[in-house]
């Protein structure tokens, strides 16, 4: 029986409003699981997760039942 498998990975970034310092290291132990747990709730399991205080890095993989275009988790 043929089988389609692929694997789509996403490198995603993104900043604070006007590059504002705003993600202390403080708040980041927080915000680093929660959204490793969003991720996790629309079946994209978060493989990396880090940034600094003006920006996010994502690493993560698509689901299988999600398209890059779908936006409404």
């Amino acid at each position: 029986m043929p089988e389609s498998l692929s694997r789509i990975l996403i490198h995603l970034v993104f900043s604070t409003k006007n590059r504002e310092r705003a993600l202390t290291p403080a708040l980041q132990p927080e915000l680093h699981p929660y959204l490793a747990g969003t991720l996790d709730k629309i079946a994209c399991p978060s493989l990396q997760i880090g940034g600094v205080e003006d920006h996010v890095h994502l690493f993560f993989g698509l689901s299988r039942t999600r398209t890059i275009a779908e936006s409404d988790p």
